[in-house]
Order: C-alpha cells, then structure tokens, then sequence
C-alpha cells in the first residue's frame, strides 16, 4: 500500500512540474516547455551584463548611447513583453555582433553600429534582438540544455582544465555566441519587422543590411557570425522573406513614408572608432603593444590571439596551453605572487625575485594537482608604471616541456615600451565626404586615396557594390 501511495504521488508530483514548466509564449501564445521562470530569467540577465561589460568595455559616446536608448525604449514600449525593464548598451569591439541576454538586455558592438548606413537598418537588427528576448528563445534553449558555458579562447583550449585561468567573466560569455534554430530565426525575423515597422521604419532595408553581413564574413573569414545570420535559413531567403513581410506589414500598418533616416544616422556616427582599436592594445609582428600602459612584450609563434579591456589570452593551435596577461593586485611582486600560488593552490613551488628589463619582477613555477592529471604553471608578476602585472604560462605536466621556452621568451621579453611611432598610434575613424557628381564606388575611392587593397572593404562598410553609380551628392563613409 505504501509503494502505491508513493508511486501516485511521484505521478502527482511530475503533472506539478511538467504543468509549471510549460509557461505561455509572450508572442505565439502557446504552451513552451520552458523550467526558467521570469524572475530568474531577468536574475539571469543581471548575472550576465556586469560580466559582458567586464569583458568588452563599453564604448563611451554620449550621442550614439542616446540614440540607442531612446530607439530601444520606443521599441520595446510596443514589444511582447513590454514590462520588462530593458537596457542597450554599444561595446567597444570592432566585431559585427549584437545579441541579447534573458530579462531584456541588448547589445551592439561598436563595429556593427559603423556597418549600419541608415537608422532602418539599425531598427530591424533591434527588432529582431527585441525578438529573440520577448519570444524567450535563449531561455527555451537553455530549458533544452543547449546553452554551454565557454571562454573566449574556449573553443581553442584543447584541455578543459585550462579554462580555469581565463577571466571568469569571459567564461560566463557563451551566450553571446548562442546559435539559435532555424524557428527561432524565423520568429526573430518577423518580429524584427513587425517592432521596426510598427515605429515607423522600413523594415525592407534590414534584408539588405544581412547582405553586408555575408559580405563582411566572405571578407574577414574568421570573425564569428552574429547569431542572426548563423542558423540554418540561407540569407538569400531570408532576405526575401524579410522583403516581402516588410511590405505586408507595412499595409496592415498602413505605413505610406517609411523612416529610412541615411544622412541622419551617418552624422551620428562621423568620429567612431573604426576597427581595432590600438590605444588598447595591439599585436604587430608576433609583438603586443600597449601604448597607453606603455609596455610590449613577445607573443609565442603561431599562437592565437584574443585581447579584452581585462585580459590578454593566447593559445597554441594545439590547445595544449595558455597564456594569459592580467592586472595583479597586491603591495609588491613578491606579494601578488604569495597570492597567485595560493589562489592557483600551487605546490612544489619555486619562487625567484629578479630584474626582467630593468623591471622588479617575481617568478614563480609550481605544480597544480588535480584528480587526473596536473597542471604545471609558470607566473611573473612584474611591476611596472606603478602597476603589477601578471604573465601567466600554463600546459599539462606532460606537454609543459614543449612551450617552456616559449612561455620563458615571452616573459623574459616584457618591457617598457619607448618607441614613439607605436606609443602614437591613433585608430581608424569614421570621416563622411560627400559627392558631386554622379560616379561609381570604385571612383569615388580611388579619387580620396583609398588604396585598391582596401576597396572592398570600404564597399562593405557603405553596403555598396564597388561599381554601383552613386548619385550626387551622396554621403560616403571613409575612414582617417
């Protein structure tokens, strides 16, 4: 009797739990199977944007935040899930992403703000942002298990065990990479046009803009694609969905003068940041460079490469091992070091204070033992500027051998850095010209001294093709 008893209420239980877990859609209106509520989905949220911010940096332009801020509230006023608390934020990357987190968080990097070429284009992409939030997309991916928690260098870490050295917060930053399905997609789209429109924008001008983005991905061959032209519908078709839903949408809503707002936008960008930007640091001839800490160090061959405002990260091909370049805390070398043994739980420790180019410094290599295998570290901690900086090497005991001089010629080569071309290294901005008489791309370029290597690129940054006549007239983006 008492098995029965219990077995009824297991089933009792698990009705309970499957009825809460299929919650209603915002936007479709039917039963999701979704086991995230919405008060841990805006936790979610709130956990995530403090750790993005960490890891990319805000890009700091009162206007173009004003902008964002004012379009978003607008749009998301008349959104699905218009009682959300939104917030939208530009980071400083050059990378051609915007994406958003659970609970109403939306971001665009800086590189696809200066990609847009008129406010329409922009309002279609947070529309379709918007979207991904209100249908509640990343949160029935995670109900899924799907969403996977990864580094930025994750991904090239061929030992999981390395990832413990990677800034935490870029850990937590899998979401920014999130592949949604071909439905959500799909959904997103819709949505992208249903919010744009419903403000006033013509949503035709964000098929055109998932152009630029193929185009740019052709280009570059290695920047991620952003996550809504990185699903399964080709962007031909989506394109032309897009198109012809713009048009429906615009009849329903019987929008007869579209916003498009080109020259508007442009001006709000004139002066961006444009590409990497070397106040920040940069990498040159296997160098890394920091002018504004004014100090330089040697990166190992081959290795790849990943800068943030709070972390230098390098890997080998391999995965085998890590590199890492952080700010270390603490009164002296000596001190930060106690710390670092202690945080990575170092034993068999060697510890050595010496001069690295001038340069107080202390070295310190151990062992980090771990149920199966064992990590072997290698750390300077250097003091520089009136700062301590800590150049961190790590591999499995076992591979170690084969990136210690590596690892030693990268620290041993850490400097102050005193050459005057790399310490004014200015970045790329966006400059506007305007033409005066109707001539192609190509000519238009070639007459303000871009150089052929460049044209596509130039091409891409306006959405134009290189021999599309340009009427007069007609603002153009450079960049000086």
């Amino acid at each position: 009797m008492k098995l029965k008893k219990l077995f009824r209420l297991h089933i009792i239980f698990g009705i309970v739990l499957l009825s809460s877990a299929c919650a209603k859609n915002p936007v479709t209106g039917k039963r999701d199977f979704v086991l995230i509520s919405e008060s841990r989905e805006i936790a979610m949220g709130r956990e995530y944007d403090p750790q993005i911010v960490q890891s990319y940096g805000l890009y700091e332009h009162d206007k173009i935040q004003a902008f964002i801020d004012e379009k978003g509230q607008e749009m998301a006023a008349i959104s699905h899930r218009s009682n959300l608390e939104y917030e939208f934020k530009i980071l400083d990357s050059p990378i051609l992403n915007a994406f958003a987190v659970p609970g109403g968080y939306v971001y665009f990097t800086r590189g696809i703000m200066a990609h847009f070429n008129n406010e329409a284009e922009f309002a279609g992409v947070l529309g379709h942002e918007i979207g991904h939030i209100t249908a509640r997309h990343s949160v029935r991916q995670q109900s899924k298990g799907i969403l996977a928690q990864v580094g930025i260098l994750a991904g090239l870490i061929a030992k999981p065990e390395l990832a413990q050295f990677l800034d935490p917060a870029s850990q937590a930053l899998g979401i920014l990479f999130l592949k949604y399905g071909r439905d959500a997609e799909r959904e997103s789209d819709e949505l992208g046009v249903i919010y744009s429109t419903q403000v006033g924008y013509d949503a035709r001008e964000m098929a055109g803009f998932f152009r630029t983005l193929e185009r740019q991905q052709v280009s570059s061959g290695a920047s991620p694609l952003p996550d809504f032209l990185s699903s399964h519908p080709s962007p031909a078709d989506r394109n032309k969905r897009v198109g012809q839903l713009a048009q429906e949408w615009q009849q329903k809503e019987g929008l007869q003068d579209p916003k498009v707002n080109r020259e508007s936008y442009l001006k709000m960008i004139e002066g961006m940041v444009y590409g990497e930007d070397p106040r920040q640091g940069f990498l040159e001839d296997r160098v890394f460079y920091h002018p504004d800490l004014r100090f330089r160090f040697d990166t190992p061959s081959g290795w790849n490469y990943q800068n943030t405002p709070s972390q230098v990260q390098l890997a080998p091909k391999e995965g085998n091992a890590v590199m890492l370049l952080t700010l270390a805390s603490g009164e002296s070398t000596q001190g930060a070091a106690n710390k670092a043994v202690e945080q990575f739980q170092l034993v068999e420790t060697q510890i050595e204070n010496k001069k690295i180019n001038g340069l107080d410094a202390t070295i310190v290599e151990g062992v980090q033992k771990q149920e199966s295998n064992q990590i072997r570290v290698r750390l300077a901690i250097i003091s520089h500027g009136g700062k301590l900086y800590s150049l961190l090497g790590a591999a499995g005991q076992q591979d170690f051998g084969g990136y210690r001089t590596a690892i030693e010629q990268s620290i041993n080569s850490f400097a102050d850095l005193k050459d005057q071309e790399k310490l004014d290294r200015k970045p790329l901005r966006i400059a506007l010209e305007r033409t005066n008489k109707a001539i192609s791309l190509r000519e238009f370029l070639t007459a303000n001294g871009v150089k052929p290597e460049d044209m596509d690129r130039m091409g891409i940054l306006n959405g134009m093709d290189l021999d599309q006549e340009i009427p007069s007239g007609t603002l153009i983006k450079l960049t000086k």
